[in-house]
Protein backbone atom coordinates (compact mmCIF):
# COMPACT_ATOMS: atom_id res chain seq x y z
CA UNK A 1 0.00 0.00 0.00
CA UNK A 2 1.46 3.33 -1.00
CA UNK A 3 1.88 6.07 1.58
CA UNK A 4 -0.70 8.86 1.53
CA UNK A 5 0.69 12.03 -0.02
CA UNK A 6 0.82 15.12 2.19
CA UNK A 7 1.37 17.43 -0.76
CA UNK A 8 -0.96 20.40 -0.78
CA UNK A 9 -3.39 20.43 -3.73
CA UNK A 10 -2.79 23.15 -6.30
CA UNK A 11 -4.31 26.51 -5.41
CA UNK A 12 -6.43 27.90 -8.24
CA UNK A 13 -7.87 31.40 -8.42
CA UNK A 14 -11.44 31.38 -9.77
CA UNK A 15 -12.46 34.73 -11.28
CA UNK A 16 -16.19 34.92 -11.85
CA UNK A 17 -17.77 37.10 -14.53
CA UNK A 18 -21.22 35.48 -14.78
CA UNK A 19 -22.65 33.91 -17.92
CA UNK A 20 -24.78 30.81 -18.38
CA UNK A 21 -22.51 28.75 -16.14
CA UNK A 22 -23.76 31.03 -13.35
CA UNK A 23 -27.25 31.16 -14.81
CA UNK A 24 -30.46 30.54 -12.92
CA UNK A 25 -33.69 29.14 -14.29
CA UNK A 26 -37.19 28.81 -12.87
CA UNK A 27 -37.88 25.59 -14.78
CA UNK A 28 -35.68 22.57 -15.36
CA UNK A 29 -37.32 22.04 -18.75
CA UNK A 30 -37.98 25.65 -19.75
CA UNK A 31 -35.98 27.59 -22.29
CA UNK A 32 -35.54 30.91 -20.48
CA UNK A 33 -32.97 31.74 -17.82
CA UNK A 34 -31.04 34.67 -16.34
CA UNK A 35 -27.33 34.64 -17.22
CA UNK A 36 -25.14 35.51 -14.25
CA UNK A 37 -28.03 34.98 -11.83
CA UNK A 38 -25.97 32.93 -9.37
CA UNK A 39 -23.11 34.40 -7.37
CA UNK A 40 -19.66 32.82 -7.67
CA UNK A 41 -19.83 31.73 -4.03
CA UNK A 42 -23.13 29.89 -4.59
CA UNK A 43 -21.81 28.27 -7.73
CA UNK A 44 -18.66 27.00 -6.01
CA UNK A 45 -20.64 25.73 -3.03
CA UNK A 46 -22.69 23.63 -5.44
CA UNK A 47 -19.41 22.20 -6.74
CA UNK A 48 -18.06 21.34 -3.29
CA UNK A 49 -19.42 17.81 -3.45
CA UNK A 50 -17.34 16.96 -6.51
CA UNK A 51 -14.19 16.49 -4.38
CA UNK A 52 -12.06 18.39 -6.90
CA UNK A 53 -8.33 17.93 -6.43
CA UNK A 54 -7.59 21.62 -6.01
CA UNK A 55 -7.95 24.45 -3.53
CA UNK A 56 -10.28 27.02 -5.11
CA UNK A 57 -10.00 30.70 -4.20
CA UNK A 58 -13.09 32.60 -5.37
CA UNK A 59 -12.95 36.23 -6.48
CA UNK A 60 -15.97 37.78 -8.24
CA UNK A 61 -15.17 40.28 -10.99
CA UNK A 62 -18.63 40.74 -12.53
CA UNK A 63 -22.01 39.04 -12.63
CA UNK A 64 -23.23 39.63 -16.18
CA UNK A 65 -24.21 37.92 -19.36
CA UNK A 66 -21.19 38.03 -21.65
CA UNK A 67 -23.10 40.09 -24.22
CA UNK A 68 -22.43 42.97 -21.78
CA UNK A 69 -18.69 42.31 -21.60
CA UNK A 70 -16.67 45.44 -22.28
CA UNK A 71 -13.83 47.67 -21.24
CA UNK A 72 -14.56 47.99 -17.50
CA UNK A 73 -14.86 44.25 -16.89
CA UNK A 74 -11.96 43.45 -19.22
CA UNK A 75 -9.78 45.96 -17.37
CA UNK A 76 -10.67 44.52 -13.96
CA UNK A 77 -10.23 40.95 -15.19
CA UNK A 78 -6.86 41.69 -16.77
CA UNK A 79 -5.56 43.21 -13.53
CA UNK A 80 -6.69 40.19 -11.50
CA UNK A 81 -5.15 37.70 -13.92
CA UNK A 82 -1.88 39.60 -14.06
CA UNK A 83 -1.62 39.71 -10.25
CA UNK A 84 -2.37 36.00 -10.07
CA UNK A 85 0.33 35.28 -12.64
CA UNK A 86 2.80 37.06 -10.36
CA UNK A 87 1.61 35.27 -7.21
CA UNK A 88 3.76 32.16 -6.56
CA UNK A 89 0.99 30.69 -4.39
CA UNK A 90 -1.41 30.51 -7.37
CA UNK A 91 -0.87 27.54 -9.69
CA UNK A 92 -3.49 28.47 -12.25
CA UNK A 93 -6.41 30.76 -13.02
CA UNK A 94 -9.97 29.83 -14.00
CA UNK A 95 -12.32 32.44 -15.46
CA UNK A 96 -16.03 31.62 -15.52
CA UNK A 97 -17.46 33.38 -18.57
CA UNK A 98 -20.51 33.52 -20.77
CA UNK A 99 -20.07 31.69 -24.05
CA UNK A 100 -21.22 34.47 -26.40
CA UNK A 101 -18.01 36.50 -26.11
CA UNK A 102 -15.65 34.00 -24.46
CA UNK A 103 -13.55 33.78 -27.62
CA UNK A 104 -13.02 37.54 -27.59
CA UNK A 105 -11.98 37.70 -23.95
CA UNK A 106 -9.68 34.69 -24.35
CA UNK A 107 -7.98 36.22 -27.37
CA UNK A 108 -7.66 39.62 -25.70
CA UNK A 109 -5.90 38.02 -22.74
CA UNK A 110 -3.76 36.00 -25.15
CA UNK A 111 -2.52 39.17 -26.84
CA UNK A 112 -1.79 41.11 -23.66
CA UNK A 113 -0.48 38.57 -21.13
CA UNK A 114 2.60 36.40 -20.95
CA UNK A 115 2.09 32.71 -21.77
CA UNK A 116 2.93 31.53 -18.28
CA UNK A 117 0.81 29.59 -15.80
CA UNK A 118 -2.54 28.24 -17.02
CA UNK A 119 -5.42 30.63 -17.70
CA UNK A 120 -8.59 28.64 -18.41
CA UNK A 121 -11.92 30.14 -19.47
CA UNK A 122 -14.95 27.96 -18.88
CA UNK A 123 -18.67 28.36 -19.47
CA UNK A 124 -21.84 26.39 -20.02
CA UNK A 125 -24.53 26.10 -22.64
CA UNK A 126 -27.25 25.19 -20.12
CA UNK A 127 -27.85 26.95 -16.80
CA UNK A 128 -27.66 25.29 -13.41
CA UNK A 129 -30.91 23.51 -12.65
CA UNK A 130 -31.71 22.75 -16.30
CA UNK A 131 -32.07 19.15 -17.46
CA UNK A 132 -28.65 18.07 -18.71
CA UNK A 133 -26.84 21.13 -17.33
CA UNK A 134 -23.20 21.03 -18.41
CA UNK A 135 -21.67 23.62 -16.08
CA UNK A 136 -20.46 21.33 -13.29
CA UNK A 137 -18.71 18.94 -15.67
CA UNK A 138 -17.15 21.79 -17.64
CA UNK A 139 -15.90 23.35 -14.42
CA UNK A 140 -14.46 20.06 -13.18
CA UNK A 141 -12.68 19.73 -16.51
CA UNK A 142 -11.37 23.30 -16.20
CA UNK A 143 -9.95 22.47 -12.76
CA UNK A 144 -8.22 19.43 -14.24
CA UNK A 145 -6.65 21.53 -17.02
CA UNK A 146 -5.71 24.53 -14.86
CA UNK A 147 -3.94 22.32 -12.30
CA UNK A 148 -2.06 20.24 -14.88
CA UNK A 149 1.66 21.07 -15.30
CA UNK A 150 1.52 20.57 -19.07
CA UNK A 151 -0.99 23.43 -19.36
CA UNK A 152 1.83 25.91 -18.67
CA UNK A 153 3.18 27.86 -21.63
CA UNK A 154 0.13 27.49 -23.88
CA UNK A 155 -1.51 30.88 -23.39
CA UNK A 156 -5.17 31.22 -22.39
CA UNK A 157 -7.34 28.18 -23.03
CA UNK A 158 -11.08 27.58 -23.28
CA UNK A 159 -12.60 24.38 -21.89
CA UNK A 160 -16.05 23.31 -23.07
CA UNK A 161 -17.70 19.98 -23.81
CA UNK A 162 -14.70 17.77 -22.80
CA UNK A 163 -12.56 19.75 -25.25
CA UNK A 164 -9.66 22.17 -24.81
CA UNK A 165 -9.08 24.97 -27.33
CA UNK A 166 -6.34 27.57 -27.66
CA UNK A 167 -7.53 31.17 -27.47
CA UNK A 168 -6.29 31.98 -30.97
CA UNK A 169 -8.32 29.18 -32.57
CA UNK A 170 -11.56 28.93 -30.61
CA UNK A 171 -14.89 30.25 -31.80
CA UNK A 172 -18.54 29.70 -30.94
CA UNK A 173 -20.09 27.86 -33.86
CA UNK A 174 -23.58 26.90 -32.60
CA UNK A 175 -26.24 28.82 -30.70
CA UNK A 176 -27.29 26.19 -28.19
CA UNK A 177 -25.55 22.84 -28.76
CA UNK A 178 -23.49 21.41 -25.88
CA UNK A 179 -20.57 21.08 -28.34
CA UNK A 180 -20.97 24.70 -29.44
CA UNK A 181 -17.28 25.48 -29.92
CA UNK A 182 -14.86 24.69 -32.73
CA UNK A 183 -11.29 25.64 -33.52
CA UNK A 184 -9.85 27.20 -36.65
CA UNK A 185 -7.28 26.90 -38.15
CA UNK A 186 -6.42 24.30 -35.51
CA UNK A 187 -9.02 22.09 -33.94
CA UNK A 188 -8.93 21.09 -30.26
CA UNK A 189 -5.53 20.88 -28.59
CA UNK A 190 -6.66 18.38 -25.93
CA UNK A 191 -9.49 16.19 -24.73
CA UNK A 192 -10.40 16.31 -21.07
CA UNK A 193 -12.73 14.64 -18.58
CA UNK A 194 -12.72 15.06 -14.79
CA UNK A 195 -10.40 12.02 -14.63
CA UNK A 196 -8.34 12.19 -17.84
CA UNK A 197 -6.46 14.72 -19.95
CA UNK A 198 -4.82 14.00 -23.30
CA UNK A 199 -2.81 16.74 -25.00
CA UNK A 200 -2.37 16.54 -28.76
CA UNK A 201 1.01 18.28 -28.71
CA UNK A 202 3.52 19.94 -26.42
CA UNK A 203 3.50 23.50 -25.13
CA UNK A 204 5.22 25.79 -27.62
CA UNK A 205 5.04 29.17 -25.87
CA UNK A 206 6.95 28.62 -22.64
CA UNK A 207 8.59 31.89 -21.59
CA UNK A 208 6.77 33.94 -24.23
CA UNK A 209 6.15 37.54 -23.14
CA UNK A 210 3.00 39.53 -23.77
CA UNK A 211 2.79 40.69 -27.37
CA UNK A 212 1.14 44.03 -26.58
CA UNK A 213 0.83 46.34 -23.61
CA UNK A 214 -2.48 46.68 -21.82
CA UNK A 215 -3.88 50.12 -22.74
CA UNK A 216 -5.80 52.63 -20.66
CA UNK A 217 -8.75 52.46 -23.06
CA UNK A 218 -9.78 50.87 -26.33
CA UNK A 219 -10.68 52.81 -29.46
CA UNK A 220 -14.06 52.40 -31.12
CA UNK A 221 -13.72 49.70 -33.78
CA UNK A 222 -16.82 48.43 -35.56
CA UNK A 223 -17.72 45.31 -37.51
CA UNK A 224 -19.56 45.99 -40.77
CA UNK A 225 -21.37 42.95 -42.17
CA UNK A 226 -21.66 42.88 -45.96
CA UNK A 227 -24.83 41.81 -47.73
CA UNK A 228 -26.20 41.75 -51.26
CA UNK A 229 -27.61 45.09 -52.36
CA UNK A 230 -26.10 47.18 -49.56
CA UNK A 231 -24.76 50.65 -50.25
CA UNK A 232 -22.02 52.81 -48.77
CA UNK A 233 -24.15 54.65 -46.20
CA UNK A 234 -23.29 52.28 -43.30
CA UNK A 235 -19.59 53.04 -43.85
CA UNK A 236 -20.24 56.77 -43.65
CA UNK A 237 -22.35 56.27 -40.52
CA UNK A 238 -19.53 54.40 -38.78
CA UNK A 239 -17.07 57.15 -39.60
CA UNK A 240 -19.52 59.81 -38.39
CA UNK A 241 -19.70 58.21 -34.93
CA UNK A 242 -15.92 58.29 -34.62
CA UNK A 243 -14.79 54.77 -35.48
CA UNK A 244 -11.00 54.52 -35.45
CA UNK A 245 -11.01 51.20 -37.31
CA UNK A 246 -13.44 49.07 -39.30
CA UNK A 247 -13.58 45.29 -39.71
CA UNK A 248 -15.49 44.12 -42.78
CA UNK A 249 -17.33 40.82 -42.26
CA UNK A 250 -17.36 40.34 -45.98
CA UNK A 251 -18.96 38.01 -48.44
CA UNK A 252 -17.02 34.88 -49.31
CA UNK A 253 -13.35 35.70 -48.98
CA UNK A 254 -14.02 39.14 -47.51
CA UNK A 255 -15.70 40.83 -50.46
CA UNK A 256 -18.38 43.54 -50.64
CA UNK A 257 -20.21 45.62 -53.27
CA UNK A 258 -18.00 48.03 -55.17
CA UNK A 259 -19.55 51.14 -53.62
CA UNK A 260 -18.79 49.75 -50.14
CA UNK A 261 -15.18 48.97 -51.03
CA UNK A 262 -14.75 52.47 -52.44
CA UNK A 263 -16.15 54.03 -49.26
CA UNK A 264 -13.85 51.87 -47.15
CA UNK A 265 -10.95 52.99 -49.30
CA UNK A 266 -11.85 56.58 -48.46
CA UNK A 267 -11.78 55.63 -44.78
CA UNK A 268 -8.25 54.25 -45.19
CA UNK A 269 -7.15 57.44 -46.95
CA UNK A 270 -8.49 59.38 -43.94
CA UNK A 271 -6.39 57.32 -41.54
CA UNK A 272 -8.95 54.68 -40.49
CA UNK A 273 -7.54 51.16 -41.00
CA UNK A 274 -9.87 48.62 -42.63
CA UNK A 275 -9.50 44.86 -42.12
CA UNK A 276 -11.25 42.44 -44.45
CA UNK A 277 -12.56 39.30 -42.74
CA UNK A 278 -15.38 36.98 -43.76
CA UNK A 279 -18.86 36.26 -42.49
CA UNK A 280 -18.26 32.65 -43.63
CA UNK A 281 -17.61 30.24 -40.76
CA UNK A 282 -14.22 28.90 -41.91
CA UNK A 283 -11.43 29.73 -44.31
CA UNK A 284 -8.57 32.13 -44.83
CA UNK A 285 -8.99 35.66 -46.11
CA UNK A 286 -5.90 36.17 -48.23
CA UNK A 287 -4.54 39.36 -49.73
CA UNK A 288 -5.17 40.40 -53.31
CA UNK A 289 -7.44 37.57 -54.42
CA UNK A 290 -10.83 38.98 -55.41
CA UNK A 291 -10.11 42.31 -53.76
CA UNK A 292 -7.01 44.34 -54.68
CA UNK A 293 -5.82 45.09 -51.15
CA UNK A 294 -2.75 46.91 -52.40
CA UNK A 295 -4.90 49.36 -54.36
CA UNK A 296 -7.52 49.86 -51.65
CA UNK A 297 -5.10 49.90 -48.72
CA UNK A 298 -6.89 47.10 -46.88
CA UNK A 299 -5.56 44.54 -44.40
CA UNK A 300 -6.49 40.87 -44.85
CA UNK A 301 -7.62 39.14 -41.66
CA UNK A 302 -6.14 35.77 -42.68
CA UNK A 303 -7.41 33.13 -40.19
CA UNK A 304 -9.19 35.52 -37.82
CA UNK A 305 -12.95 35.87 -37.97
CA UNK A 306 -14.64 39.25 -37.52
CA UNK A 307 -14.89 39.11 -33.70
CA UNK A 308 -11.21 38.38 -33.15
CA UNK A 309 -10.14 40.69 -35.98
CA UNK A 310 -11.88 43.50 -34.11
CA UNK A 311 -10.06 42.60 -30.87
CA UNK A 312 -6.66 42.57 -32.57
CA UNK A 313 -7.31 45.84 -34.40
CA UNK A 314 -8.39 47.54 -31.15
CA UNK A 315 -5.25 46.34 -29.40
CA UNK A 316 -3.01 47.46 -32.27
CA UNK A 317 -4.52 50.94 -32.48
CA UNK A 318 -4.39 51.31 -28.69
CA UNK A 319 -0.68 50.42 -28.83
CA UNK A 320 -0.02 53.08 -31.46
CA UNK A 321 0.38 50.68 -34.40
CA UNK A 322 -0.97 52.55 -37.43
CA UNK A 323 1.29 51.48 -40.29
CA UNK A 324 -0.74 49.20 -42.56
CA UNK A 325 2.21 46.89 -43.23
CA UNK A 326 2.72 46.43 -39.48
CA UNK A 327 -0.99 45.76 -39.02
CA UNK A 328 -0.92 43.18 -41.80
CA UNK A 329 2.09 41.49 -40.19
CA UNK A 330 0.17 41.26 -36.92
CA UNK A 331 -2.77 39.61 -38.70
CA UNK A 332 -0.44 37.25 -40.53
CA UNK A 333 0.80 36.09 -37.13
CA UNK A 334 -2.75 35.98 -35.76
Amino acid sequence: MSAKSNARPPRLLVLGTGGTIAGSTASATGGSYAAGGLSLEVMLSDLAGLDLAAELIAKPVAQIGSQDMGWEVWDALHKEVRMAQDDPEIAGIIVTHGTDTAEETAYLLDLTLAAGKPIVLVGAMRPAGAVGADGMRNFANAVHVASHPDANGRGPLLVMGDTVFAAKDVRKAATSNIDAFKGYPRGPIARVTPSSLDWFGGATRIGEAARYAWPEAFPRVAILTAGAGMDAEPVRALLNIGCKGIVLAGLGQGNAPGSVLNALNQAVENGVPVVRSSRVDEGLVDRNVEVDDNAYGFVAARALGPAKARILLMVLIANGVTDLNEIQSAFDRG
